[in-house]
């Protein structure tokens, strides 16, 4: 029988160098680099820690700091933070939008990346800028490499939106 919340799925932890709750685990580990230590922040389901960071030396100096809900929740704070701006330059990356002024109209040309394993495309479109997104004037499939710009873009509209050569 399959578990009706995540927090039933993966039990909580706290111990001094494991944390587990809120949907991310912390583990403190020794820093392989020096003398150091280091915590590894690890989301629920994904099997890659979203960072790692240096963790603090207690007081004796040899061992580290032991986790704490204090820490923990920070820790939390900075590592969804981090997985937020990683998926945010993620989007911007595979959807590029620029308008452009061409053939006395604001067109608004978009590349859309489909990072496919096996067969990877991008989707080049452009629209009549307008109220309700525009009104859609071409859509090409394009390789993942087209870079759109302003130039690119202009001289795609100005050229009645040829499908672009694959160089």
């Amino acid at each position: 029988m399959a578990a009706e919340s995540p927090s039933e799925e993966i039990p909580k932890i706290q111990e001094p160098r494991l944390w587990r709750d809120d949907g991310w685990t912390a583990q403190v580990l020794k820093n392989e680099d020096d003398d150091g230590w280091a915590v590894a922040m690890i989301r629920d389901g994904e099997p890659e820690p979203a960072l790692i960071g240096p963790w603090t030396m207690g007081r004796d100096k040899k061992n580290p700091k032991p986790l704490d809900v204090n820490a923990f929740h920070t820790l939390v704070k900075t590592a969804s933070e981090f997985v937020r701006r990683h998926e945010q330059q993620l989007h911007a990356t595979l959807h590029q939008r620029i308008t452009v002024s061409a053939k006395s109209a604001r067109i608004t040309v978009s590349l859309d990346i489909v990072p496919d394993e096996d067969n990877p495309y991008a989707l080049l479109s452009a629209h009549a800028e307008g109220e309700e997104g525009g009104e859609p004037l071409r859509q090409v499939r394009v390789a993942p490499s087209f870079k759109l710009n302003r130039a690119s873009a202009t001289q795609w509209v100005e050229s009645d939106f040829p499908k672009p050569s694959e160089r």
